[in-house]
């Protein structure tokens, strides 16, 4: 009973985490248009920072049996991440329709974009988790319960930043502040799901796990350069946007090596 106990709190703690972050749309007022450059720019930086130590460096630490080749899946799925999200970017583009009811409910094509990235980053954030889990079962000792536990907490604190990354925006462009917050915590919902589903299906979940995790780092890495970047940039304070876009990588940088 306490294991199963450990178990459910392990797969609902990075979601806390998530919808933590996301609460930021509570505190103080919307955000002003001069900080918006280093808003995005911030933005841009953790999504950065995200894709390479949380994605694609665990990616091919899990195609170590590959040998020479092991890169070939963080490769593969990088590309293949890019690709889906130019090609979504590319039908919401022609399907107006869909586009402005997008927009009317939800923000504007670029933070849709950013929420779709975050989210997309969450699931094999996810089955990582659940795949950690799974082990610690099958071993069922103090240590691998510990270890695991160790992961939730980390992703939980790692996810404080990226809760914010698709409320503020949110806010930013006039969405009220409880539906910001749901947005933000939506996108984290994926992460308790993807870890159960990895926890039914170890072994499934486990060798695709590098394509997934390298799958999110594109779409994430794709939205970065094509949107938040030059918005960043096309809005008042591009300093500060460069700036912000270096707090949020060492940021990042930071609780991702600090918590492993």
């Amino acid at each position: 009973m306490n294991a199963i106990f450990q178990v459910v709190a392990g797969l609902l703690l990075p979601l806390l985490g998530t919808a933590l972050g996301a609460a930021a749309v509570f505190v103080g007022r919307k955000p002003a248009v001069r900080g918006a450059g280093a808003t995005t720019g911030f933005a841009a930086g953790v999504m950065l920072a995200a894709s390479v130590w949380s994605l694609l460096l665990p990616a091919i630490e899990r195609s170590a049996p590959m040998g020479g080749l092991r890169f070939l899946p963080a490769c593969l799925g990088l590309l293949a991440g890019g690709a889906a999200i130019d090609l979504f970017d590319r039908c919401a583009d022609r399907l107006d329709r869909l586009t402005k009811n997008a927009g009317a409910r939800f923000g504007t094509q670029k933070t849709f974009l950013l929420a779709v990235a975050v989210t997309l980053h969450n699931l094999p954030e996810g089955i990582a988790v659940g795949v950690v889990w799974a082990e610690a079962l099958c071993e069922n000792s103090a240590a691998a319960y510990s270890g695991a536990a160790a992961l939730s907490l980390g992703i939980a604190l790692q996810n404080l930043p990226e809760g914010a990354v698709v409320s503020l925006p949110l806010r930013a462009e006039g969405v009220p502040r409880a539906r910001a917050f749901l947005y933000g915590v939506l996108s984290g919902v994926v992460e308790p799901v993807g870890a159960l589903a990895a926890l039914l299906l170890f072994a499934a979940a486990n060798a695709l796990l590098p394509y997934l995790l390298s799958f999110a780092a594109g779409a994430m890495i794709y939205v970065t350069a094509e949107e938040l970047i030059p918005c960043a940039h096309g809005r008042p304070g591009a300093r500060g946007a460069t700036f912000g876009l270096l707090f949020g990588f060492a940021l990042m940088t930071a609780l991702d090596v600090t918590l492993g």
